[in-house]
């Protein structure tokens, strides 16, 4: 059937059984490259999905925002192994848990400062824990200061910095640089990134990858030019088989927010995403020649620096996820990408030179992905 069949195959099949209301995908293997789409935006309805919609892609935010902050490490603007505390005075002389299940056994200080290199490797001592019951002290005390873990919701969260004002009001968990625990850092990252820079996350983002990478139609809240293909974000089907609006067209989504969130904000295209992909796997360059990071900044983002993070052969480089061994069938060790919870999943294999992006309008009910997700890795990164 070839490659683009499989793929379609599955996403088509998904579509039908109700798993998803609708879906794109994108997949490049061996100099064959395909994309489509299945569904609509409404379920069942007949306003489809296309190729070119767009799509919140929450976690996968997080790549792209950190290879915006690699471009000031490449400049010397930023330096992996300084000290946050030069851009991010709240978080130094930080103190931590005793012991990080109890608030009430006390506090430490600090064995040392918290760097850049902590902050892209998710080792700066703050955020989830999905080994610990829920919710750990640090996530309790994060939602008492009115920052609440959960799905994206780029409206909810103040700005900059009185986000990083309310963290830094809360100890971390653990020492700098002894844990990976996720997607705080990420934000982090973008307060991070914005102040190094001297201008706000959206104009750093849009100047040092999304332009070089005619990535037009990603960004904090929808581009003007397109926003006549979002449309609605569902959740998964309740016990009944109903599913929920999460966020409507002139919802979240639909305007700047105050908060641009370097871990879960962006919104995006699965062409969009293969182009971030191939950048990566060309080493930093884009398609014009233009050297977006370099070589030597995308062999370290893409090589493990922190891991195991699950018990899948995950782990984790500068700011997305690596894979530290080979998966039966499937991604080979090296492989690089990273999921959301709202429905998106892009990973590539330098090994095949493998690329797959698919993007659902349906939030995950778990950190598991539905099995649409596997099927659609297997078609893509299996043996051919």
């Amino acid at each position: 059937m070839g490659l683009a069949g499989d793929v379609e195959q599955v996403v088509a099949a998904a579509v039908a059984a109700g798993a998803v209301p609708g879906a794109a995908w994108y997949v490049s293997r061996d100099g064959e490259t395909a994309r489509g789409a299945a569904g609509a935006h409404t379920p069942g309805g007949d306003d489809r999905i296309a190729p070119d919609t767009v799509f919140r892609i929450a976690s996968t935010t997080k790549p792209v925002v950190a290879a915006a902050a690699l471009t000031l490490v490449d400049d010397g603007v930023l330096d992996l192994d300084e000290p946050v505390d030069r851009h991010l005075p709240e978080l130094a002389g930080r103190v931590v848990l005793a012991d990080p299940a109890d608030a009430a056994a006390g506090t430490v200080p600090a064995r040392r400062p918290i760097t850049v290199r902590d902050v892209l490797t998710f080792r700066l001592g703050l955020g989830l824990d999905f080994t610990a019951p829920w919710p750990t002290p640090t996530v309790a005390a994060l939602g008492g200061a009115g920052l609440p873990a959960g799905p994206p919701q780029p409206q909810a969260a103040p700005p900059p910095d009185e986000w990083l004002r309310r963290v830094a009001s809360v100890p971390l968990a653990y020492q700098p640089g002894e844990r990976w625990l996720y997607h705080v850092g990420a934000s982090v990252l973008g307060v991070l990134a914005a102040r190094a820079a001297g201008r706000p996350l959206p104009d750093l983002l849009a100047e040092r990858v999304l332009a070089p990478l005619g990535m037009t139609s990603t960004g904090f809240g929808v581009p003007d030019a397109a926003r006549g293909r979002l449309g609605p974000h569902w959740t998964p089907p309740d016990e009944g088989g109903t599913r929920r609006v999460y966020d409507p067209v002139d919802g979240q989504w639909a305007r700047p927010p105050a908060f641009p969130d370097g871990g879960d904000g962006l919104v995006s295209t699965v062409d969009d995403l293969a182009a971030f992909a191939g950048m990566l796997l060309a080493g930093g360059r884009a398609p014009s020649g233009r050297q977006v990071l370099a070589a030597d900044t995308v062999r370290a983002m893409l090589t493990e620096q922190a891991g195991p993070v699950d018990d899948e052969g995950g782990g984790w480089g500068l700011g997305l996820g690596v894979r530290r061994e080979d998966e039966p069938g499937g991604r080979h060790a090296g492989s690089f990408g990273w999921d959301g919870g709202l429905g998106s999943s892009w990973w590539s294999d330098p090994v095949t030179w493998t690329t797959a992006v698919l993007l659902t309008n349906q939030m995950w009910s778990s950190p598991a992905p539905p099995a649409v997700f596997d099927d659609v890795r297997a078609a893509a990164f299996g043996p051919r």
